[in-house]
């Protein structure tokens, strides 16, 4: 089965949203591949045990202004809201300390998905789609191998998608793979050489929840501390999550680990130890209950934060027919980037097709 479309964006993060949302408001024809079956990327909830818990990025702090005024919707509409001003540093030490100048963190008490999802309404995104092949054809399109599988099972089906112009917001390592066969005679070697200059960290991230006794116990001894960065050889970050929810009668904690803990656990098929460790480090330094969670889910993050970005907000493979890269590695490495990567990503391809009006007042951009 062949499907044709104008634009075809592989991935559904906050770049891919944002790229497909801009040119689908100014009449493209769009759809986003996306290989899981949710939306935002590392902005990522998991629904469990009756709550939910954000165990990718745990919180917002925008800068730029088109960014800001993203997030701003968000906070008119209820989607988003600021969760804490403090992000206390815990020291090697084991001493918590406030930062002397707060800023504003936004979560979405629905979860942090939630404001990946708010980029959705009218986009045709299909989930469980994995892109395994991208190749021109005599036509001046592109053809993308699509296989239909939920990640970590075997191929169901196989599609074929026809576009006009590809817009690829993997991390930079799966892009590269996916380049590679078009090296030389599409993509510029020195095009895939730049690419590989690209860095990511991995994460692992435990979610804990407890009994609902512990949360008067976490408020007694550490009153206002709802997120912590640590100074620390495997905790990177511990958070109470469950303060982020306006209903939560049971604390939930996010721990997420050191990029080096990580790289010495990241092939590990058990994360379960691995995750009671990081809890046990962190029951340690904090409340020894911390290693005594009712229950417990583990979470690798091969591609957790990118170290070393390239400079521009895109990338554009140079090839005759449209084929751009966006995503947080693009220009900065954090969500806001991203979500720039693919503002300027789709303003890069409405420039080399049919240059519409990509004014954009439902996200509050212009």
């Amino acid at each position: 089965m062949v499907n044709q479309v104008e634009v075809a964006i592989v991935g559904a993060g906050l770049a891919g949203l944002t790229c497909a949302q801009m040119l689908q408001q100014a009449g493209y024809q769009v759809v986003v591949l996306e290989k899981s079956r949710g939306v935002g990327g590392r902005l990522a909830t998991r629904r469990l045990y009756d709550t939910r818990a954000d165990h990718g990025t745990c919180y917002l702090s925008p800068k730029a202004e088109r960014f800001r005024a993203y997030i701003d919707k968000l906070v008119a509409e209820g989607i988003a809201e600021v969760w804490t001003t403090t992000v206390h540093e815990l020291t090697a030490d084991g001493q918590l300390h406030a930062p002397i100048a707060p800023t504003p963190r936004y979560v979405a008490p629905e979860g942090m998905n939630a404001i990946a999802k708010a980029l959705t309404p009218g986009l045709d995104v299909r989930f469980s789609q994995r892109v395994v092949a991208l190749q021109p054809t005599p036509h001046q399109t592109w053809e993308l191998t699509v296989t239909s599988s939920p990640i970590g099972t075997p191929p169901t089906d196989t599609q074929t998608w026809v576009a006009q112009a590809v817009v690829l917001t993997a991390p930079a390592p799966q892009t590269v793979d996916l380049l590679a066969p078009l090296v030389p005679s599409v993509v510029a070697p020195a095009l895939l050489d730049q690419l590989q200059t690209v860095e990511f960290m991995p994460c692992i991230a435990v979610m804990a929840g407890y009994a609902p006794a512990r949360s008067q116990e976490w408020a007694q001894q550490f009153p206002a501390v709802k997120a912590i960065v640590a100074q620390h050889p495997d905790l990177g970050w511990i958070g109470l999550d469950s303060s982020k929810r306006h209903q939560s009668d049971r604390p939930v904690f996010v721990v997420q680990s050191t990029a080096a803990f990580a790289q010495a656990h990241l092939e590990t098929a058990d994360l379960h130890p691995v995750g009671q460790h990081l809890l046990a480090q962190a029951g340690d330094i904090l409340c020894d209950w911390l290693a005594m969670p009712d229950w417990v889910q583990v979470h690798r993050w091969r591609y957790a934060l990118v170290t070393h970005p390239l400079a521009q907000p895109f990338f554009d493979c140079q090839t005759p027919l449209p084929l751009v890269c966006a995503g947080d590695w693009c220009g900065g490495m954090r969500a806001e980037s991203a979500f720039l990567s693919g503002l300027e990503a789709a303003e890069h391809l409405n420039a080399k097709l049919y240059k519409r009006p990509l004014r954009s007042p439902d996200l509050g951009l212009v």
